[in-house]
């Protein structure tokens, strides 16, 4: 399936010819979209540059992304463990003077739960970022062959964005929104139209508020000595471990709706059927 150029006509179909057998095994999208053309794809884009070397071919992220709903999931429900265990610690704690040292507390249950969180959240997150970053970079490469003319930054963002200091905390989203837009379809008419962002921004909000919350925990609790600092170094821990509970969901939700347009972009193509 190849794509015509917004604003024109549909091209008539073409006679049925009898099609080839198909090689056995799963396939990605079969959707060849040579990036190297005469003008440009969409209105008021830059001409391209006719690169070497073959076309570009979109490659399905559907098998990234029901990982990554799994992965996910197990942090979400992961973060609803630690902000239970730190419930229960809270309890455990009041049964202490409040200026009872930290080194002077009977070991429990509660220390022991509060070790098991943290082990499954390091066994969860790490794999879940490496899937997630190798997602995030194939769906930005789809989306520079839908839409080149939707992005500003080159699609080694998609992975460099993540680990610049302050940077990430914007510019992966600004990556996100631009690839939201190109697997946005247009219109039959070929009129752009626009998705709606709130689950993006949601996420990402929510997510900014998670990671800064994490790293002000990390530095509370360390520094934390007896038994009062410590139930109020808890309180935020069971908000941040909520809040990213929640964060993790929606970051499930856009991954699957993000996917979803990009499938539907590479198998009706770039204009709504309706």
């Amino acid at each position: 399936m190849s794509f015509s150029a917004p604003g024109s006509p549909p091209p008539p179909p073409l006679p049925a010819q009898p099609s080839a057998p198909s090689p056995p095994g799963p396939t990605p999208y079969l959707v060849p979209y040579p990036v190297a053309q005469q003008g440009h794809p969409y209105p008021g884009g830059p001409a391209h540059v006719a690169p070497s070397g073959p076309p570009s071919t979109l490659r399905s992220p559907k098998g990234l992304a029901t990982a990554l709903t799994w992965l996910l999931g197990a942090c979400a429900a992961v973060r609803l463990f630690s902000a239970g265990v730190g419930t229960y610690e809270q309890s455990w704690l009041q049964g202490f003077p409040g200026d009872t040292h930290f080194d002077d507390l009977e070991l429990g249950l509660a220390p022991g739960l509060t070790i098991l969180a943290g082990l499954l959240q390091v066994l969860t997150v790490l794999p879940t970022i490496v899937v997630f970053i190798v997602w995030f970079h194939r769906v930005r490469s789809n989306g520079g062959i839908f839409r080149p003319d939707a992005f500003t930054l080159g699609r080694g963002w998609a992975i460099g964005a993540w680990f610049v200091p302050v940077a990430n905390l914007f510019l992966p989203c600004r990556v996100a929104l631009q690839t939201w837009r190109a697997s946005t379809q247009r219109g039959p008419d070929g009129a752009e139209r626009k998705a709606s962002v709130m689950l993006l921004a949601s996420w990402w909000v929510l997510w900014v508020l998670a990671a800064s919350g994490d790293r002000v925990f990390g530095r509370l609790y360390e520094a934390a000595e007896t038994v009062d600092e410590l139930l109020t170094v808890g309180k935020l821990g069971i908000a941040t471990d909520l809040v990213t509970a929640v964060a993790g969901v929606l970051a499930l939700l856009f991954v699957r709706r993000l996917t979803a347009m990009q499938n539907t972009m590479a198998t009706e193509g770039p204009y709504a059927r309706s």
